[in-house]
């Protein structure tokens, strides 16, 4: 990112926390007023290449959409005749759940973890979360269609042991845009 795309903004009213923002093509990196030049610089640096890697990592997403609303389309005809119409996407920022599905937009979101699980667990995901279009909740009707799955049952066994792993490492560490350091 070119330095003419930033702009640092040091207020004293913050005293611990280091926030940045992206938006309108440029990052917008917010740091407490009586920081040494010494930190501010490390953290600015540090601020840029996490932007980075955000950045790179939604490039990455938007490729991966592609796979993804094929595979879907072709788990829609498969398992749903083809009658679902929605729209399905990776995120980047989904850590507790492996899917979410908003019915009323017929939207849906594949963490991007799901990415490096084996393809028969991807399936079950994705029948799980298009499920979600014809039932919102997780009722006996969508646990009917859900386990219509060759896999389902061996998909969830995955998932409950991937799950224990994720929430485990959640409670260790956080992921928000707010980072404190010791001054």
């Amino acid at each position: 990112m070119a330095p003419s795309q930033i702009t640092i903004v040091r207020s004293r009213r913050r005293k611990k926390t280091i926030q940045t923002k992206y938006g309108d093509g440029r990052l917008w990196i917010y740091l407490p007023a009586g920081m040494s030049t010494k930190d501010e610089q490390k953290w600015i640096d540090r601020m840029i290449e996490r932007n980075e890697r955000w950045q790179q990592q939604k490039r990455t997403l938007k490729k991966s959409d592609t796979w993804l609303l094929q595979r879907a389309q072709e788990l829609n005809k498969k398992y749903f005749d083809g009658a679902l119409d929605f729209s399905i996407t990776f995120v980047a920022n989904q850590h507790s759940r492996f899917g979410s599905c908003t019915s009323i937009d017929k939207t849906i979101r594949i963490s991007e973890r799901v990415k490096t699980m084996p393809s028969w667990v991807q399936d079950y995901i994705i029948i799980h979360e298009l499920t979600h279009l014809l039932h919102p909740d997780h009722s006996k009707k969508f646990w009917e269609i859900v386990n219509h799955y060759r896999y389902a049952e061996r998909a969830k066994g995955y998932l409950i042991a991937v799950g224990v792993g994720v929430v485990k490492q959640e409670k260790e560490s956080t992921d928000e845009d707010d980072i404190f350091y010791d001054m």
